[in-house]
């Protein structure tokens, strides 16, 4: 009988190990392709209107990269059985937090989406922090019974694969920061037709571009530019925080458009005095456009970055490191 039972609990703590593991590394992937989008996140949460520490705005895309390779490390750590007990400290330590911001979201309704599964899966704040509730609970069976959370290799392999893991965690970072995010989850990726994303469906449910408004100074254009067949969309959300060194390319790859036959605009959240000022000091050869910030950020994840647009649907999308290599 005694044997039985400790084979159950053996059993049981392997797969509640994978289980965690599996949970861990799956929410780290989907942020790790697109780290700035956590940033965001972050940004929301120590906001005024949230947890009031905006000092800590500045560090929100070193939040957010720490973060997602510590969680999605901690989840291949716990899988091949490597530095168990502060594999399995640090897991609890980390799910607490998470469990506290899902929690503080959920009852104050301060934020709607915490991004702990990125732009892939959305969860609601009470279904996240339930979610949460039932992974500290398996994360306390690992802590219980940690001795049973043996390596799956001998030796220094479990050292190897973690120091190899992280290597490559930090250049996947570092490659979508440099151009954009490895998979796109958005309703602006690749594919995707912006007029079709606008549509409400019979599920009753917002659909999944809204306020998306193209305007000038007096009409809301969307409607015309979404039935345009050869369009580029310079997006520069915030003028005050982008990359000015991107405008020199930026200018080249919109003369080269527009002498192929497109139709150039600037996308901005930003006031006409610094756009005129950036218009201005780079000659770039279009005007600019006024769209919520928060629906610029969410359409690429640069600043500047170029979108092609083919009757509303989404064909090129570049960080302005690689205005060189769109296809026009």
């Amino acid at each position: 009988m005694r044997k039985a039972q400790t084979t159950f609990t053996f059993i049981l703590v392997q797969i509640v190990r994978i289980l965690v593991g599996a949970l861990f590394i799956f929410s780290g992937f989907v942020k790790l392709v697109d780290p700035i989008g956590s940033q965001y996140k972050f940004e929301e949460y120590f906001s005024e209107g949230v947890l009031n520490m905006e000092f800590l705005i500045p560090y929100a895309l070193i939040f957010s990269i720490v973060l997602i390779v510590a969680e999605i490390l901690l989840g291949v750590m716990i899988l091949i059985g490597y530095k168990q007990k502060f594999t399995v400290w640090s897991l609890f330590f980390l799910t607490l937090v998470f469990l506290f911001l899902t929690w503080y979201s959920a009852h104050y309704n301060k934020v709607t989406d915490c991004g702990c599964f990125g732009d892939a899966v959305k969860l609601t704040p009470w279904e996240t922090f339930y979610k949460n509730v039932i992974l500290i609970a398996l994360i306390i069976i690992l802590l219980i019974k940690v001795k049973l959370i043996k390596p799956i290799f001998s030796g220094k392999i479990p050292k190897v694969i973690t120091l190899v893991s992280l290597a490559g965690f930090m250049f996947i970072v570092q490659h979508v920061l440099t151009h954009l995010p490895i998979i796109d989850f958005r309703a602006y990726a690749i594919g995707k037709n912006i007029s079709e994303g606008m549509k409400y469906k019979d599920d009753g449910k917002i659909p999944p571009v809204h306020d998306f408004m193209l305007e000038d100074s007096q009409n809301d254009l969307a409607p015309k530019i979404l039935k345009m067949e050869k369009v580029m969309l310079v997006i520069a959300s915030n003028l005050n925080k982008s990359e000015f060194e991107g405008f020199p390319e930026i200018k080249i790859i919109a003369d080269k458009a527009i002498e192929k036959g497109y139709k150039v605009y600037g996308v901005s959240a930003s006031f006409s005095d610094i756009i005129e000022l950036t218009k201005n000091k780079f000659e770039l050869p279009f005007e600019f456009l006024f769209c919520d910030e928060t629906t610029l950020k969410t359409m690429i994840r640069a600043n500047p970055g170029i979108i092609i647009l083919n009757k509303g649907t989404v064909v090129q999308k570049k960080n302005w490191s690689d205005a060189e290599d769109l296809e026009l």
